[in-house]
């Protein structure tokens, strides 16, 4: 969605939804954020790239192997 119309959709949206100034700015950002991140298409995978587990979380403890 271009930059623009979501601003106008956010300013618009906070405008009839915030009660005061503090919460006018947050539901801006929240609409803002929202209708940024609804466009999103997923990121194709590719071909020959294997994905890999995570390494499993250590205690932090070190056992010295003698």
């Amino acid at each position: 969605m271009n930059s623009f119309f979501k601003t106008l959709i956010a300013g618009y949206g906070a405008k009839k939804l915030g009660g005061g100034c503090l919460s006018t700015i947050l539901i801006f950002f929240v609409i803002y954020w929202a209708l940024g991140t609804c466009n999103r298409s997923p990121q194709p995978v590719r071909q020959g790239t294997q994905q890999h587990a995570p390494a499993p979380a250590t205690s932090g403890i070190a056992v010295a192997k003698y």
